[in-house]
């Protein structure tokens, strides 16, 4: 399916360009979440229209996101969680779990952002995090895992 995009789609492409994906993508994806539309000529012309607006709006969200990433950059999260002995959690530290520890603590920030390819935390100490603000921006931040004290 041709469409266009709306604002920059990592490894798809940047705001206003045309390219080809997948129906299912475009269709349960892109579109409904707002990042593309079919490219039909309509809206060809009208994304031409509204050029300048966009890439301002995806500017002004660029620059809010960098500042975001360099106060999180180097941030440690402090997390309390029961261990045994050996120093195993009960359960895990997992992407939601930091997405609202951050959040707490005043960060926009969803479990999406979070990326952990390690998959979840499941012992007491330290762990670097990295966090995927936009499509150009990542933070990385130190989440320290400490066992509750009784």
């Amino acid at each position: 399916m041709q469409i266009i995009l709306m604002e920059k789609v990592a490894k798809v492409g940047n705001l206003g360009d045309i390219v080809k994906v997948k129906d299912g993508y475009a269709r349960n994806y892109l579109i409904p979440q707002g990042k593309a539309k079919r490219a039909t000529e309509a809206n060809v012309k009208e994304l031409e229209a509204r050029r300048a607006e966009l890439e301002k709006l995806a500017a002004e969200k660029l620059a809010a996101q960098q500042a975001l990433g360099e106060k999180l950059t180097g941030h440690e999260l402090r997390m309390t969680q029961k261990a045994g002995v050996d120093g195993r959690l009960f359960g895990s530290v997992t992407n939601a779990d930091i997405a609202e520890a951050l959040k707490a603590q005043g960060y926009e920030i969803t479990k999406a952002m979070v990326q952990m390819p390690h998959g979840p935390i499941k012992s007491i100490g330290e762990t670097t995090v990295k966090l995927q603000l936009h499509t150009d921006v990542t933070a990385e931040i130190k989440v320290i895992v400490v066992a509750e004290k009784d």
